[in-house]
């Protein structure tokens, strides 16, 4: 066995040594290709992730009623603004692409429209172009809130949208709904709203996030924003009632 085993060593090494140019041909094109894998190995798993989160600010929800009717049922439409924080934890940089929030409609149970948007979410997947920018009187002063996408009518800071890795971005974002009636509107519970924001980036990765806001009155909304709400009535020539728009919950 023992002279077996010596005999197989001799000629491995007599092998090797006729053949040193093939072997190390051979370790040069495996290294080669452990290389280039591993390469792409690394590429694969460099990815962007974002994470979400809220600042304080003008983050809330209000529903407000229009002035028409459909059928027996007021028309009402609700805005959402948020204070929104993107940041970079991953390991490749990014860009916005898009922003998106969801929130549970007021229901009666047991109805398809339950199953749907109450159990489910109902979302409102395109952001709206407010008419005015978000602001706060503090003392004598007046705090101008940045916009994330959009940009200010009142400063010429352009919104940053692409993301290193590990930079964050913040600004406010708005959504405005179409014309509803009946349940279709955020489910109040002690004041707030359960929502879900999902952020889209370039490469078309998705990242969400839940948070409850409060539900405030249009009154309310507007000592952020003299122009919450008005963006649809805008668009379509329409007069607001005045001061009108408790939320309807």
């Amino acid at each position: 066995m023992l002279a077996s085993l010596i005999d197989l060593y001799s000629q491995s090494s007599k092998w090797s040594n006729d053949n040193q140019g093939v072997v190390s041909i051979t370790i040069f094109a495996v290294t080669l290709a452990l290389g280039w894998a591993s390469g792409i190995f690394s590429a694969l798993r460099r990815k962007p992730k974002f994470t979400l989160s809220l600042n304080d600010g003008p983050t809330f929800c209000c529903t407000y009623r229009i002035g028409k009717k459909h059928a027996d049922f007021e028309v009402h439409r609700t805005g959402i603004a948020l204070f929104l924080v993107v940041a970079n934890v991953g390991s490749s940089a990014s860009s916005i692409e898009n922003i998106s929030v969801g929130y549970h409609w007021h229901l009666r149970p047991l109805t398809v429209q339950w199953l749907k948007y109450s159990v489910g979410w109902f979302w409102l997947t395109n952001q709206t172009v407010v008419l005015a920018d978000f602001q706060v009187l503090i003392g004598e002063n007046t705090k101008v809130f940045p916009f994330l996408i959009q940009k200010s009518f009142l400063h010429s800071v352009e919104p940053i949208t692409y993301l290193e890795v590990g930079r964050s971005t913040a600004g406010v974002v708005y959504f405005e709904q179409t014309d509803s009636w009946g349940g279709g509107f955020p489910s109040v519970r002690a004041g707030r709203v359960r929502i879900k924001v999902r952020v889209q980036d370039v490469f078309g990765g998705y990242y969400t996030a839940k948070f409850t806001i409060p539900s405030v009155s249009i009154e309310e909304a507007r000592k952020y924003n003299p122009a919450f709400g008005k963006t649809r009535a805008e668009l379509h020539g329409e007069k607001l009632p005045f001061d009108q728009g408790s939320p309807c919950a």
